[in-house]
């Protein structure tokens, strides 16, 4: 096993971000064409309301076939436990379907995330994300980037540049977040809505973190926060948002992990990040 950075030249991250895109079309494919009639959940995590589904096992193990595949030596890290040592330096960070409850209730904003990472994606701050993508299988909505790339949306036969907002005024501000399923997390969730509310324009909850991300990449949200996030939830996210010209912190403005991510234009962060780093 191997977390030493490579060296990718931009054709090498050009393939990488071409190879991600593809991979989370397929996956987006899948789940929604193959989604059983009746789909019920197939286990549980870390509550009973945090559920697995057997399309999020299906999704993850496509992708973990065709990754195996494609790149033999790159590691994996999938949110339904996918797991393999990178001899390459590369690690492929994936979640199956991002907003497994909005799927069970066929709420139409899903995703699948597909990023290519370097570094040791198990410790906070020592991985970054080099190429990635997120499809919306429902709206057909395909967000991708690489490093130093630039971030698109694919929509219908069209391809668009992003640009985060540059909306830095909380007043005017539309700003999303999300919740744990723990019980006490919650709570403590839910007292940062109550101050921050009054203070902003309004707040969306749509259930999946990557179209959040996503959705401040496009400027159709100023900006997003939230706790408790997995590697598989902001990996490829996180690029996109950044490739658009916006930033992604953490605590005390470090990088983005399960305490805290806040994305945005710096304005937006800079504004953000102090009421709800907490």
């Amino acid at each position: 096993m191997t977390t030493t950075e490579p060296n990718l030249q931009p054709a090498e991250l050009a393939l990488l971000e071409e190879l991600a895109c593809a991979l989370a079309r397929e996956a987006g494919e899948l789940i929604v064409t193959e989604r059983p009639e009746r789909l019920g959940v197939a286990a549980t995590k870390t509550t009973r309301t945090d559920i697995v589904t057997v399309m999020d096992r299906r999704s993850e193990e496509l992708l973990r076939s065709r990754l195996a595949s494609a790149r033999p030596g790159d590691g994996l890290l999938g949110e339904e436990g996918a797991s393999r040592p990178s001899e390459t330096g590369i690690t492929w960070v994936v979640d199956p379907i991002d907003g497994t409850v909005n799927y069970l209730y066929e709420l139409p904003a899903y995703a699948v995330s597909v990023a290519a990472c370097v570094g040791d994606v198990h410790t906070p701050g020592q991985w970054r994300t080099v190429a990635g993508a997120v499809v919306n299988p429902v709206t057909d909505e395909l967000f991708h980037a690489r490093s130093g790339g630039g971030a698109f949306l694919e929509h219908r036969g069209r391809t668009s540049a992003l640009r985060v907002s540059d909306q830095g005024d909380l007043a005017l501000s539309l700003v999303a977040t999300g919740f744990g399923y723990d019980v006490d997390k919650r709570r403590r969730q839910a007292a940062v809505v109550v101050d921050l509310i009054p203070q902003v324009r309004d707040i969306r909850r749509a259930g999946s973190a990557a179209i959040d991300l996503c959705c401040v990449a496009a400027g159709r949200l100023d900006g997003y926060y939230e706790s408790g996030l997995n590697p598989w939830d902001l990996a490829a996210g996180w690029l996109v948002v950044t490739e658009a010209g916006g930033v992604v912190q953490g605590v005390a403005g470090g990088a983005p992990g399960s305490d805290l991510v806040v994305a945005g234009c710096p304005a937006q962060v800079a504004a953000l990040a102090p009421l709800v780093d907490r």
